[in-house]
């Protein structure tokens, strides 16, 4: 079948997948978050942890909870990798060293995932299982419990609460992702996903050479790290391992996984706030978002402008046989328009220009749609700062679902979209500005030289920043300057948006939801959609388009 055709109706069949499962799914979420009732195991968990699930917070105490559960988490997961040596199945491995560790430590509680290491050769059994798919879980329920928080925000009629975190981690793990992955763990066996406990088992190759080959849990792991949209990879190889996804089906499956719940929490947000036509208008938003970049990443491949792709008669390298050049730009761009981060090619090999479109993906927020919950409270950001341009422009009272956008709402929206651009210029700047590091980056960590080396460095740090995760696969990140900044960039990049936002949700909830006047901008829309749309583009163009000229840009240009 032409390559053009079958990479059309795969997106087609997505396309039809996500917009049957926006309704059902969306409401059912919806369902989950406001329900007054707790299940037999969750009650068990609550009296555990001694809280009660019905005791509202205010944003404060929802935020310090947060933070203490992540501080927790990023001890343990920490402390698991350093001792990993003495526990069951240990495989032989070493401890993982100490700023790999805490690396990994900060990227998996982030829901960043990003790897500074061989997964099948640096982490055991124990430590994959206990400790990084069980933050897959957790991470992507705090990030769908924030927001579940901000939305509250919106609905709240002036109660000032933003509901409970650990009600809302708990249901988001236990009544929707435990029993997706559960069900998405048994598809990817009968694909051919590896799931076993075998250690290394030695062959013998057809050059009559010795292979040890990996074995692992691997097919749990890969159901919660796409359904979460974290993305670490339980190989070096990430989803590019047959033993990760070996076909076609498994690949579009994956990509599904991906992309349903940030594309259904649009419903959500509308069932929330008993406006369903708002959760139109900003899905309508992530999908336009997305559809342009497919097109445009898919285009520049298939052109495969550049010497070498044009020598080769098709910009392949890097990408697998079996998805082809429109299965991986379609699993390219669902990971970096999520925040998931897992690849199945490799885009430090994609023609200049499309490398750059996964980089813009990331820089635009990661909000089309997103990762798990942190896409929808991006989106709901801008389309608070979408509001106040609106009315500067028209002449329109600033308002949004019945909340008044003041000057504190907009100093906090302000600062949030300010906080990745700022951690991904500095970052990358840092590491060209300072003699010492410089020589390291451009010594140990920079595989090509030039304009494509500023573009690994860029954007390693746009990733880290946006917690995304996927890498350029050109850049040795395991020294001891890009394992820190890269990790404390992380670290940032996650919560003091997480910070800002709530902040916002909390001032929106002590508001009194005023009644729509003629005055009102209305936000269920096209004309909205659009101007959200625009706001979207022209602040990432305005922030980030200076360094892009002088990576992936000026590399386009040469080529």
């Amino acid at each position: 079948m032409n390559t053009i055709v079958f990479g059309v109706l795969q997106a087609l069949t997505l396309a039809l997948i996500l917009i049957v499962a926006y309704k059902p799914f969306g409401s059912y979420m919806a369902r989950v978050y406001s329900s007054s009732k707790d299940l037999r195991v969750e009650r068990g968990i609550y009296r555990l942890i001694g809280v009660s699930s019905g005791r509202g917070q205010s944003w404060q105490s929802y935020l310090r909870a947060v933070l203490a559960f992540s501080l927790v988490s990023v001890i343990a997961v920490y402390a698991l990798q350093r001792i990993q040596q003495w526990l069951p199945f240990s495989l032989g491995l070493p401890p993982v060293p100490e700023g790999v560790a805490f690396n990994t430590a900060a990227s998996f509680i982030s829901n960043t995932n990003w790897q500074s290491y061989s997964p099948e050769v640096t982490m055991a059994y124990v430590t994959q299982a206990a400790g990084l798919a069980v933050q897959n879980f957790v991470s992507a329920a705090v990030g769908m419990a924030v927001a579940i928080a901000v939305v509250r925000g919106f609905a709240s009629r002036s109660g000032g609460t933003l509901g409970n975190f650990w009600t809302d981690l708990t249901r988001g793990t236990v009544r929707i992702l435990l029993p997706i992955s559960f069900i998405a763990a048994i598809v990817l066996i009968a694909g051919g996903v590896i799931q076993n406990l075998n250690g290394f088992t030695d062959v013998t190759t057809v050059t009559g050479s010795t292979q040890s080959i990996p074995g692992g849990l691997t097919a749990s792991q890969e159901a919660i790290k796409l359904l979460g949209t974290n993305g670490g990879g339980y190989f070096n190889a990430n989803s590019a391992h047959p033993f990760e996804n070996p076909t076609a089906w498994t690949n579009l499956f994956e990509i599904v996984l991906m992309l349903i719940i940030p594309f259904s929490l649009p419903r959500t947000f509308g069932m929330l706030v008993k406006d369903t036509r708002q959760g139109i208008v900003i899905v309508s938003v992530m999908a336009g978002l997305f559809l342009t970049s497919l097109v445009l990443v898919g285009w520049a491949e298939l052109a495969a402008n550049g010497t070498a792709p044009q020598l080769a008669g098709g910009a392949m390298e890097g990408k697998e046989q079996r998805f082809g050049i429109l299965g991986s730009t379609l699993f390219g761009t669902t990971s970096t328009m999520t925040s998931t981060g897992a690849v199945n090619s490799m885009h430090d090999s994609y023609t200049a220009l499309g490398g750059m479109m996964p980089m813009i993906n990331m820089m635009l927020g990661e909000i089309s749609p997103g990762g798990v919950g942190s896409g929808l409270y991006g989106m709901l950001v801008l389309a608070v700062i979408a509001v106040f341009v609106g009315g500067l422009l028209i002449g329109r009272t600033p308002e949004y679902l019945g909340k008044r956008i003041g000057p504190k709402q907009m100093t906090l929206a302000s600062l949030y979209i300010l906080v990745t651009p700022t951690l991904v210029l500095l970052g990358t700047g840092l590491s060209f500005a300072i003699p010492g590091i410089r020589e390291e980056i451009e010594n140990v960590s920079i595989l090509n030289p030039s304009n494509h080396g500023l573009s690994e460095v860029l954007y390693a740090f746009t990733s880290a920043s946006n917690n995304n995760g996927s890498a350029f696969a050109g850049l040795t990140a395991s020294t001891p300057w890009l394992a820190t900044a890269l990790g404390v960039a992380m670290l940032l990049g996650r919560f003091l948006p997480i910070m800002l936002v709530l902040a916002l949700a909390g001032s929106l909830a002590q508001q009194t939801s005023a009644p729509a006047t003629v005055g009102t901008l209305p936000t269920h829309r096209p004309q909205f959609a659009g101007l959200l749309t625009g706001v979207v583009v022209i602040f990432t163009a305005l922030t980030y388009f200076p360094v892009l000229t002088l990576g992936p840009l000026a590399e386009g240009l040469i080529s």
